[in-house]
């Protein structure tokens, strides 16, 4: 029996509140709630790479250096100025001489030096290990001094330390709680101080009392206005929109994007759009497949699907259109590559696919040498509905696109393997170069350069990109790279996410950023302000 809408939304809300206590409702005037979807698998900042993971540890913990908003401009963290010599080889931080981690012990080089060699070392495996670059070797000149020295200049090394996964963790912590680190406890230097952890159910921080370092584009330096910080997680969309709407809740950033015209309109929610921000998604294709060895019939994919109409119709029009397998807004983007993959135009699929050999049959799919164009697509489970309307534009030209869902738990193993011709994916990145150096260099096949991209000229750019010092130079030599892997057609792009942050009447101070997705980074400005 269904209930009437208007009973399954009380419904909801009542769930929604049970869901909120104990330990704390969003009602009580010194916590403030923050939902979203899922948890962490740690709070390790060199044993994750989940968003969600990042979306914490910003807030426990600090980096050398930080990100202004802009996403371009590198401004001071832990770090209060550095020196870049030997052509950008060698990095000289001087640190902070004010800073406490959690416990009141101070921070200093030392801890420095032993992050990077734990992060560096292949055991166990880092997965975002790559970030810290070519580190040579690390050490402490004196107290509050760090050389960084890199076998060769990378010179995206400063954009690549503001991120989570280059903060700044107390080797005492870590040896005290061996694997239990980031999962039973964290000591920081963040804004916020570790309560307690129930996995997939909520975080809880404290304010740092002590904490007076916050970077210079957020109001408040320290400390934070919150008492009680909960992280609580809420998978279900029509639960997270009604707490949000009735005040048991107060921020969130993952928002169904049905429900966004529904909360701009209530004058109890206030909807914040972040620009720039940089997450794409694409479906991507393994050239080397029978399938999709073809330059023809990988533009022809590309020609097939409306993303135009995928944007407005499956995402309410809250995502922008992909044309690019990354944002305008990135550095080192070229204009120029805005025209070189073809938009919605199944004339011209049909056409390519002609010429490539493929002949529609009687059933309406092509055939070749008496095999079928058939494409098997691995996916996510939450990609459903954008794969689906993806199979239904490659039926019109004659395309059989098959799928295969997998959980979270399983996909990522699926993806490691050679049995698939295209994949679903989404990805974090602040330029060009963080991008191309991260899914095409052939060293990273089979993953994560699953395209099994093999092209020794771009590995030799990619080599000198990321080492030109000079902006001019390095954007010259990702200007050819990325004008290749685009008329190459490595990728369908489908969409360019929003960054959109709800937040009710109480609270204040919801400051926007766009790093690795996390919309409140360190969220030193939040207050309650009812």
């Amino acid at each position: 029996m269904k209930l009437p809408r208007v009973l399954l939304a009380a419904v909801l809300v009542l769930v929604g509140m049970a869901m909120l206590a104990p330990p704390a409702s969003a009602t009580s005037k010194d916590t403030l709630t923050v939902l979203r979807i899922i948890d962490s698998n740690n709070y390790d900042p060199q044993r994750t790479a989940a968003r969600s993971g990042a979306e914490v540890i910003n807030m426990l913990g600090d980096t050398l250096v930080t990100l202004d908003p802009d996403m371009k401009t590198i401004r001071p963290g832990l770090a209060e100025s550095w020196e870049i010599k030997d052509g950008g080889k060698t990095y000289i931080f001087h640190l902070r001489k004010d800073v406490k981690f959690h416990d009141g012990k101070p921070f200093t080089a030392a801890d420095v030096v032993y992050t990077f060699k734990r992060w560096k070392n292949p055991k166990p495996k880092k997965p975002l290990a790559w970030r810290a670059g070519p580190l040579k070797d690390i050490k402490a000149l004196d107290k509050y001094t760090v050389s960084y020295e890199l076998t060769e200049p990378f010179n995206e090394l400063l954009y690549q330390l503001t991120l989570f996964c280059a903060t700044i963790i107390d080797q005492n912590n870590v040896e005290k709680l061996g694997k239990d680190f980031g999962v039973k406890g964290f000591n920081g230097t963040g804004p916020y101080r570790w309560v307690s952890w129930t996995p997939r159910n909520q975080m809880v921080l404290e304010g740092n009392p002590d904490y007076k370092w916050g970077p210079e584009f957020y109001a408040n330096k320290g400390p934070v206005k919150v008492k009680k910080l909960i992280w609580k997680i809420v998978p279900e969309e029509s639960t997270r929109v009604a707490l949000l709407q009735t005040g048991q809740a107060d921020v969130s950033q993952h928002l169904p994007l049905w429900a966004i015209k529904q909360l701009e309109a209530n004058p109890k929610v206030t909807v914040q759009e972040f620009k720039p921000f940089e997450w794409t998604y694409y479906c991507g294709m393994k050239i080397d497949r029978p399938m999709m060895k073809d330059p023809k019939v990988r533009r022809a994919i590309v020609a097939a699907v409306n993303r135009e109409e995928i944007a407005n119709k499956l995402f309410f029009g809250q995502v922008y259109p992909a044309y690019t397998y990354y944002s305008e807004h990135a550095i080192d983007f070229d204009p120029a590559i805005l025209k070189i993959m073809p938009r919605y135009d199944p004339a011209l699929s049909n056409k390519l696919l002609d010429e490539a050999g493929w002949k529609k049959g009687e059933d309406g799919f092509r055939y070749k040498d008496g095999k079928k164009l058939t494409v098997l697509a691995y996916i996510f489970t939450s990609w459903r509905k954008e794969f689906e309307a993806i199979q239904g534009y490659l039926r019109k030209v004659g395309i059989d696109f098959q799928i295969q869902a997998f959980d979270s738990t399983v996909a990522w193993g699926k993806f490691a393997t050679q049995e698939f011709d295209c994949w679903s994916m989404s990805y974090p990145y602040f330029s060009v170069g963080d991008a191309l150096n991260l899914y095409f260099p052939s060293k990273n096949m089979p993953t994560p350069n699953r395209s099994n991209w093999n092209d020794p000229w771009t590995d030799e750019m990619l080599a000198k990109g990321k080492s030109a010092m000079d902006p001019k130079k390095r954007y010259e030599i990702y200007s050819k790279v990325q004008r290749k892997v685009h008329e190459a057609c490595v990728w369908l792009p489908l969409y360019h996410c929003k960054m959109l942050v709800a937040s009710s009447q109480r609270v204040g101070g919801v400051k926007t950023h766009g790093i690795y997705g996390c919309g409140l980074y360190k969220g030193i400005d939040l207050e309650i302000v009812k």
